[in-house]
Order: C-alpha cells, then structure tokens, then sequence
C-alpha cells in the first residue's frame, strides 16, 4: 500500500507540474516522465495491473462516444487509406526488426517480435513461443511506445499544431444516471472479451460497446473529467513503473538501436503520412497520429487533447493492431522458411 500510495503522490505531482509549465497532454507525460524518474534514481515505484486496465476501459469508453452515424460513414469511407497505412507499418517493423538484428545482434525471433509495431503484449507472447528473449521484446516495445507519447505531442505543441481536424464526441455532459449505465455496459464487455481471450480487452470492449451505443443514436452520458485525468495518469504512472536501472543495463546497444531507429521511424512515418494525408484529404496532422508506431490509447488521447481526428486515429491504429496479432505469426514463419538463415 505505501508503495502503491507513493507512485500515485509521483504520478499526481509529475501531471500538475507538467500541466502548470503548459506541457502538452499533461496527465499522461507528466506522470509518466515523473515515475521514471523517479524509478530510475531507485525508488522502486510499481502500477497494478488494474490501474492500466482502468485506464484502458477509460480510454475505450471515451472513444467509442465520438462514433456518431455521420462519423461511421466517414471513417468507412476511408478503407483503403487505413489499409495503406496497415501495409506501411509491416514493412516499418520488418525495417525495425532488419535493424535489430544487423545492428544489435538480435536472435531473428527477438528481433522480428521486438520490431513489430502494435499488439505489444501478443508480440511478447508470439515471440517467446518462436524461442525469441520476451525481456528485450518486451522492452523494445515499451521503449518504442514511451519515445513515440512523449516526442509526438512535445512536437505538435512546438509547431502549434492542434484543433486542425476536430470531432466531437455525441455526448458532451455528464448525467450521473447516465454515466452509471454506460458503465454498466462497457465494463461487462471488457470482462468478456478478456473471457474469450480478446486482444487488449479493457480497451476494445469498452470501445466496441461504447461505439454501438454511440452509433445507434443512445447518447447517454460523457465520463466525468476527474475521471477522464483519473484514467490519463493511470496509463502515465504505468509507462513510466516501466523504467527501472536494470532497463538500460540489460542490453544498452539493443536499447540504443530500438531508440535511433524508433526516431527515424517517426521521421519516415510523417513524411509517408502526409502524403497519404494530401491524397486521402486529411489533415496531415491527424495522419502522422494515426500511422504513428505508438499504442493505440497513447496515440488516441493525443489526437483527443490536440482536436485532431479521434476516430480517424483511432481506426488506423485499431485495424493495424488486429493485422499485427493476426498477420505477423504467418509472416514470420514464411520469411522463416524463405531464409533459413534467419532462424
């Protein structure tokens, strides 16, 4: 309890004082900048696996209330697009997991797994059964995700670029009675999916459920914001407990490659965004978040904070997941075959 009441006081004081010094998305970098710090001097912070789950039924919940009728049709329209931006974060991986390999001396399993963008936990999982180190797949992924939340919104803030693509979700105010049934519903659907053993269930169900009752015109409640902050630095404080000294000594030149090559994936991924952008008529800013190689509730509660495109970003980063869990296993186990020498 001491250690759990310690990383809350962190996370909390780490969101105000990033909040106060105007720093973009603040309940969510500040908390997670203030527990690494504070793990990496030895503190010895730690999340439980409720407050991310918490977190991710928060974010879910919040998205799914921006899935109107209207917004249905727009993002459907947009199939091929999201496809294109699916097809670009495989071949992304596969550049990330080239590098690892050639660069760190990562065994083909780990390096693949590591590389690949989304599904952070199955890729662990995939990569593990394939005889890959689930501790430095593991780890790239979470270094991957930690650069893309903090170098992304630091850089919007920095150009000013916000409120260019802004949606609205169907329910702007709080009803308590409301609110209560909307929890009642997506909770349920987090609980099953995760029975069934859905992918990032506390995240997608919610998402899901919320999004049918959005769609279908049942507009009952928004989330109350002390919530909403409650739900940000849940997933702040959880990024952030990642981070211990051990981290960094594990593998400093497989850490060191996953840094520089996540960077220039950023880079590559703006430029191949805003030309998928210009032709698929969004705006450009909007486009990078959603082909962004982040995670799904970092990269969706920026493009809440900043007005731009939350279902549009959250559709990009949804149907690339489900391709990464469903596609990547194959993929591996062709290219696998097709060179021996990579086993």
């Amino acid at each position: 309890m001491r250690v759990l009441l310690t990383t809350l006081s962190v996370a909390l004081l780490g969101g105000l004082l990033f909040k106060l010094a105007g720093g973009p998305l603040p309940w969510t970098i500040g908390p997670l900048l203030a527990c690494a710090a504070a793990n990496l001097a030895g503190w010895g912070l730690r999340t439980p696996v409720a407050a991310r789950n918490f977190g991710q039924w928060m974010v879910g919940t919040v998205l799914g209330l921006y899935f109107t009728p209207a917004v249905v049709d727009r993002v459907l329209t947009l199939g091929p697009w999201i496809l294109l931006g699916t097809v670009w974060a495989i071949l992304l991986g596969l550049a990330f997991a080239w590098s690892l390999k050639r660069f760190a001396g990562a065994s083909w399993p780990t390096a693949f797994f590591g590389g690949a963008i989304g599904g952070a936990s199955e890729m662990a999982l995939q990569g593990e059964l394939a005889g890959g180190r689930v501790d430095q797949i593991a780890a790239s992924h979470s270094l991957r995700i930690v650069l893309v939340v903090v170098t992304l919104p630091l850089l919007y803030r920095w150009l000013g670029l916000q409120g260019s693509d802004p949606y609205q979700a169907a329910s702007l105010a709080v009803d308590p009675v409301g609110a209560a049934w909307l929890v009642a519903a997506t909770v349920p659907a987090a609980l099953v999916l995760r029975v069934f053993g859905g992918p990032n269930a506390w995240l997608l169900g919610p998402m899901v459920a919320s999004t049918a009752l959005t769609a279908s015109g049942h507009h009952w409640s928004a989330l109350p914001q002390p919530l909403i902050v409650a739900g940000q630095v849940a997933i702040g404080a959880s990024l952030g407990c990642r981070f211990v000294p051990e981290f960094f000594a594990q593998a400093p030149r497989f850490l060191s490659v996953v840094l520089l090559t996540t960077l220039a994936g950023i880079g590559a991924t703006a430029l191949f965004a805003i030309g998928l952008g210009t032709l698929a008529g969004i705006a450009p800013a909007t486009m990078v978040l959603a082909t962004a190689p982040g995670g799904i509730a970092e990269m969706a509660l920026t493009a809440q904070n900043l007005q731009l495109g939350v279902p549009v970003v959250t559709a990009f980063h949804v149907v690339r997941m489900v391709a990464t869990m469903t596609l990547m296993g194959g993929l591996y186990r062709v290219l696998s075959r097709l060179n021996p020498a990579l086993r």
